[in-house]
C-alpha cells in the first residue's frame, strides 16, 4: 500500500483527497497546522499538527515516516488578502514550500503534487485558456504560485523531483455523500456564498458588474467540481508512478456559466428566493475565464461526473444545510 502525504488535509480540497485516496485502496497521511483546516474534515487516522515551515519538525516526520508521494494543499488562496499582505503569501506559499521540497530532497521524496491556480495565467489573452496561455499573474497569490512552478522546474533538471502542477480554475461543491465540503473563514467563493443568502446565513449576495461583455452581462467562470479534481489528482499520482516527465494540467470543466446563471440555479435547487444586490465591477475581474483542459482528459483519462451547474449545486446546497444544522444545535 503506498502511503501519499497530504499537507493541508484538513481544508476543503486536502479533505476530499484523503476520502478519495482512502477509496482507492492507499493510505493518507495528514499533516496540517490547522490555521484554516477543521481536524473533524479529516477521514484518516494518521495526522499530526505540523507547519511546513518547521524544517526540524518535517526532517523527524520523514525520518520516521516513509512516503511514496507529497501532495500540497497547504497554500492561503485569498486573492485580495494577497495584495494587501504579501508578505503572508510570499512567506506561506513560497519559502514554506521550498523548505518543504529541501525536506522531500533530503528524505529521497520525489514524487510531488502540487496545486497551483488559474491566477497564473492573468488577464485572459484568448479564452478557453490552455497551458501555453501566457503567465502573467497580476495579484502576489497568482505570482508565489508561479514561482513555485518555475521553482519545480529546475528542481527537476537538477535534483531528479518529478511534480505534477494542477492549475484550478474555480472549486466547486462538496462531497456527494455530504460528509465533507466548504467551509473557508471568511468565505470568498461564489457559490457557497450564494447559498448562504438562501439558507439565510448571510442578508444578500452581491452581483459585482451587470455590463460585462457577455450575454446577461455578469462575470463567467468555469465551476469544477471538488471530487473531479481530487480523481484528477489521483491520476496524476499514477501518471508519475507511471515514469512520465513532470508536466502541467489546467483542471476545469471547459464550460463558462455567469454569475446570474448561478444564482438562477440556485433558486432552482434550492427552491427559495434570495436578496441580490448590484454594485460596480470589481478591479481585475475579467468578463471570461474559462479553462482548455482537453489536456488532462487526453493525458491522464480524466473525465469529471459532475459537470452540471445543478448537480455542484445540490452537493453544495447539502452541505450548507449539513453546517445550518450544526450552527443551530451549538447555540
Amino acid at each position: 500500500m503506498r502511503r501519499v502525504l497530504v499537507i493541508g488535509g484538513g481544508g476543503y480540497i486536502g479533505s476530499h483527497m484523503v476520502k478519495q485516496l482512502l477509496a482507492s485502496g492507499y493510505e493518507p497521511f495528514v499533516i496540517d497546522n490547522f490555521s484554516t483546516g477543521y481536524r473533524d474534515a479529516i477521514v484518516c487516522d494518521q495526522v499530526e499538527t505540523l507547519d511546513i515551515a518547521d524544517q526540524v519538525a518535517l526532517d523527524a516526520l520523514f525520518a520516521s515516516v516513509k512516503f511514496d508521494a507529497v501532495m500540497h494543499f497547504a497554500s492561503f488562496i485569498q486573492v485580495g488578502e494577497s495584495v494587501i499582505e504579501p508578505a503572508k503569501y510570499y512567506q506561506n506559499n513560497l519559502a514554506s514550500t521550498l523548505t518543504l521540497l529541501q525536506a522531500m530532497l533530503k528524505a529521497n521524496i520525489k514524487t510531488f503534487i502540487f496545486s497551483s491556480t488559474a491566477a497564473v495565467y492573468g488577464n485572459p489573452v484568448y479564452v478557453p485558456i490552455d497551458e501555453h496561455h501566457p503567465k502573467q499573474p497580476i495579484n502576489p497569490y497568482g505570482l508565489s504560485k508561479w514561482m513555485v512552478e518555475q521553482i519545480l522546474q529546475d528542481y527537476d533538471r537538477a535534483y531528479g523531483l518529478k511534480s505534477v502542477v494542477l492549475r484550478y480554475f474555480n472549486a466547486a461543491g462538496a462531497d456527494p455523500d455530504g460528509e465533507l465540503g466548504e467551509r473557508h473563514l471568511p468565505e470568498t467563493h461564489l457559490i457557497p456564498l450564494i447559498l448562504q443568502a438562501a439558507s439565510g446565513r448571510r442578508a444578500s449576495i452581491t452581483v459585482f458588474g451587470r455590463d460585462y461583455d457577455t450575454p446577461d452581462g455578469t462575470c463567467i467562470r468555469d465551476y469544477v467540481h471538488v471530487s473531479d479534481l481530487v480523481k484528477a489528482h489521483e491520476l496524476a499520482l499514477e501518471y508519475l508512478w507511471s515514469g512520465f516527465d513532470s508536466t502541467v494540467f489546467n483542471l476545469g470543466n471547459g464550460s463558462g456559466f455567469s454569475v446570474q446563471n448561478v444564482i438562477d440555479a440556485a433558486k432552482r435547487t434550492t427552491g427559495r428566493e434570495f436578496k441580490v444586490v448590484d454594485a460596480e465591477r470589481r478591479d481585475g475581474d475579467p468578463a471570461r475565464l474559462v479553462a482548455d483542459s482537453q489536456r488532462a482528459r487526453s493525458v491522464l483519462g480524466w473525465t469529471p461526473r459532475f459537470a452540471d451547474l445543478d448537480t455542484i449545486i445540490q452537493h453544495a446546497w447539502d452541505w450548507e444545510l449539513t453546517l445550518n444544522r450544526a450552527i443551530h444545535s451549538e447555540a
